[in-house]
């Protein structure tokens, strides 16, 4: 019996140690992406360039056209706070793509900018390093260009 038992044992124990590990569900991480721009969207239409900035990981960064990166919380807050009211009140981020782990996504996407009367001020696209930081999708390498052509002087 104890023999049967032993046996037992040692063979739950080889199939514990040989199923498949849990798989990363992309598609919920897709959908917890949507939802996140959804929120950045808002964030935008409110003027709250604070929740803006808490978007991006801890040592996140926003990489734009004609600028150095911007990285830090405070510098993330004053650059989304110029834009606002420079009168930026719009974002409309469309997610392409996503391809990644349980720690990183990158996202694929289309973004229009519009004035806070809802007048189309650029549209793009952009590609968004996410990284999974305490539970949650952050924005941690943020890069964008315009479609629209260089208006020259």
């Amino acid at each position: 019996m104890k023999t049967l038992f032993l046996n037992f044992m040692i063979a739950a124990t080889l199939i514990a140690c040989t199923s498949p590990a849990t798989q990363f569900d992309l598609a919920a991480a897709k959908k917890e992406i949507e939802t996140a721009n959804r929120a950045l969207s808002d964030y935008m239409a409110k003027g709250d360039s604070v929740s803006l900035a808490s978007a991006y990981s801890t040592d996140g960064a926003l990489m734009l056209n004609n600028m150095p990166a911007v990285k830090g919380k405070e510098n993330l807050i004053t650059l989304w706070g110029s834009f606002i009211n420079a009168g930026m009140g719009g974002l409309e981020l469309t997610t392409i793509e996503v391809w990644g782990d349980e720690n990183y996504i990158t996202e694929e996407g289309l973004i229009v900018i519009k004035a806070k009367d809802g007048t189309q001020l650029d549209r793009g696209k952009y590609l968004v390093l996410w990284k999974k930081e305490n539970g949650k999708w952050k924005l941690h390498r943020d890069i964008s260009n315009s479609d629209l052509p260089v208006v020259t002087p």
